[in-house]
């Protein structure tokens, strides 16, 4: 990797780091990004879609499969309590799940092939914003100009703490869960608290819901069928002491190994919730936010991967189960032949989310170097 190119990937990450935007918010650095890959890359076309991502459009020297590789760029609404230079300038956001660090990888691609054209094939880079709130992956897809690009292959990572700087993570079938979340909005009567009897109070209710969808969790990890609800927000009433309540609502996170288990949880909880509110004469309203589809990594190109990592000679792990985590990439896997994989950020790094944690600078070229050799493997 040419020296430049791996400086300016650092000085754009640390950039990216400073400059931080959340999901559905990236107007400002997606125009940077954008003016950067003008400046210094030649590429064969650049797309804009809707909502701030871009598409950067190389073409190789002979007739080839198109391999779609994809970056997220989003931020998180989390106060960063890091002190170097390069900290977040605004308050209550930061780089905390390492986007920054994707976001410059894809760069260091860009770069690379600006200089050296793939020598079979296509490759469309898709720098992808609001990849936190599940957003981004369906923009871009659902996006009229992503019909332009049809990949044969898509393939992404995600830097993993916890594990050995420039380790790579593989994982066949499913490699990060399923996660949707169900907002179940409860309706009652208000009365006064001295005649409860008057009113229709959600609290028992809500409390047989909760006990109900959280015993039909089957949180064994070892196990095909792999499936829990979190609870994560609870809310009734007001704090009024001489009211009865007349409204609640209940939020769980749903969490799944694949799609089809996810959605047949999707339907219990919903039954749930149906049934209790209806003993309790409760008017119930149901909806779901933030939808996660499992990646499901394509056999060839976690092969393709692997032959990369022992080529390169790095440290090559291979995962029992899936991470619980969600990850929007799952919808390109739902619809193309594809792969997800982790490289490692370092045994001792703060954790994913963590207001501490910081990309690694050092694994961008570990990063670029397998995309190069899975790009060439998946053209054989």
């Amino acid at each position: 990797m040419s020296k430049d190119i791996t400086q300016d990937a650092v000085s754009l990450r640390r950039y990216l780091h400073a400059h931080p935007e959340i999901s559905c918010e990236e107007e400002q650095i997606s125009a940077y990004l954008k003016k950067l890959l003008q400046d210094t890359c030649s590429f064969d076309d650049l797309i804009e879609f809707e909502h701030y991502g871009i598409g950067v459009l190389f073409k190789g020297k002979s007739e080839g499969k198109r391999i779609l590789v994809r970056g997220d760029f989003d931020a998180l609404p989390i106060q960063e309590v890091n002190d170097f230079e390069y900290k977040s300038i605004y308050d209550g956001k930061s780089h905390k799940c390492g986007h920054d660090g994707h976001a410059s990888i894809l760069y260091t691609l860009a770069r690379r092939f600006s200089i050296n054209r793939p020598e079979k094939g296509d490759v469309v880079l898709i720098f992808q914003p609001a990849e936190e709130n599940g957003e981004g992956a369906k923009g871009i897809i659902n996006d009229p100009k992503f019909e332009s690009i049809k990949p044969d292959y898509a393939v992404a990572l995600h830097n993993l703490p916890g594990y050995a700087k420039h380790a790579i993570v593989v994982k066949e079938g499913a490699f990060t869960a399923a996660a949707n979340s169900i907002i179940i909005k409860l309706e009652g009567k208000t009365s006064h608290a001295a005649e409860p009897e008057l009113g229709i109070n959600p609290a028992e209710a809500m409390a047989e819901i909760t006990q109900e969808i959280l015993a039909a969790n089957q949180p064994d990890l070892s196990k095909n069928d792999f499936h829990i609800a979190t609870p994560v927000y609870t809310t009734m009433g007001e704090k009024a002491y001489g009211v009865s309540a007349g409204y609640g609502e209940l939020h769980f996170t749903l969490r799944a190994w694949d799609n089809h288990l996810m959605e047949a949880f999707e339907k219990e909880c919903q039954r749930i919730a149906e049934k209790i509110a209806n003993q309790f004469d409760l008017k119930v309203d149901i909806s779901w936010t933030q939808e996660f589809f499992s990646n499901q990594n394509d056999k060839r190109v976690v092969e393709a991967i692997k032959a990369t990592a022992q080529e390169e000679s790095f440290q090559l792990i291979t995962r029992d189960t899936p991470f619980k985590w969600g990850e929007d990439f799952g919808l390109f896997t739902e619809k193309y032949a594809g792969a997800m994989f982790g490289v490692g950020a370092g045994e001792d790094s703060p954790a994913l989310h963590n207001p501490d944690y910081d990309f690694p600078d050092e694994i961008i070229d570990t990063a670029a170097s397998m995309f190069v050799g899975i790009i060439s493997k998946l053209q054989n």
